[in-house]
């Protein structure tokens, strides 16, 4: 794997992502992966199903390879595999700096794992904790990243398969305030 200096901090990032998810995955006990999510129709395994096939569409549709699809029987091990095979291919400045034109404008491919995938990383860590009964908070920088992203999304974050809007209840904390917006009822 070759690392450069100017990308050592896109891929330190991605990382943090990606454990950050793992970390909650790896919490969840094996009883729990079919249980529903907050996501309507899909249970937890189905969460971490998204966020990968998400990821690996992405990849596959700039003509990188990330390699076989893991095996998401146990969830926690499958995206092991997943993050390992992403974070190879980012670590290679040609694949992390490749251009294109994106649904909000110029980006590369670095960018925008960061900041799309990167943002489902942090949000379905709640959905796939929720399904499993688990109580998840979100950090302060995890919660404004978030904010700040769906500020930057705009109505795009209420286009059809994406999420629709729920009212934030009276009195609610920032996370629930937060959750409302993504079309998620925390309480």
């Amino acid at each position: 794997m070759t690392t450069t200096a100017d990308n050592a901090p896109l891929l330190d990032r991605y990382n943090s992502y990606a454990d950050g998810f793992g970390d909650v995955l790896a919490t969840v006990p094996a009883e729990a992966w079919s249980s529903p999510s907050p996501c309507d129709g899909w249970t937890a395994r189905d969460v971490v199903a998204h966020v990968v096939d998400t990821q690996r569409d992405f990849f596959a549709g700039h003509g990188v390879d990330l390699g076989p699809a893991p095996s998401l029987e146990d969830p926690a091990s499958g995206w092991r595999t997943h993050r390992e095979a992403v974070a190879a291919r980012l670590a290679d400045p040609s694949v992390a700096d490749h251009a294109f034109d994106g649904h909000f404008g110029p980006t590369t491919i670095g960018e925008t794992l960061l900041h799309f995938y990167g943002f489902d990383m942090i949000a379905h860590r709640w959905d796939i904790a929720t399904a499993a009964g688990l109580d998840h908070r979100f950090t302060d920088d995890q919660l404004a990243e978030m904010e700040a992203a769906a500020d930057g999304f705009g109505d795009a974050l209420y286009s059809e398969g994406v999420c629709e809007r729920v009212d934030v209840p009276a009195g609610a904390d920032r996370q629930t305030a937060l959750l409302a917006r993504l079309g998620r009822r925390a309480a």
